[in-house]
């Protein structure tokens, strides 16, 4: 399975986050969406984490 893109999952948050903030999600939807964002929060962390290694790669490069 391809990775998700950053981009991807974070738009994909926003749209769970206005969502919840609706207050158009029924108590048997909220624990789906509240695992599907920590889901996504993980995949933004995690992408985050690999460009901030690579630029520090390359800052220790010059």
């Amino acid at each position: 399975m391809a990775k998700k893109s950053y981009d991807k999952a974070f738009a994909e948050l926003q749209q769970i986050l206005e969502e919840l903030q609706g207050d158009h999600v029924s108590i048997d939807k909220l624990s789906v969406k509240i695992k599907k964002a920590t889901a996504l929060l993980a995949t933004c962390k995690g992408r985050l984490r690999e460009v901030e290694t690579e630029l520090s790669s390359i800052d220790e490069e010059e």
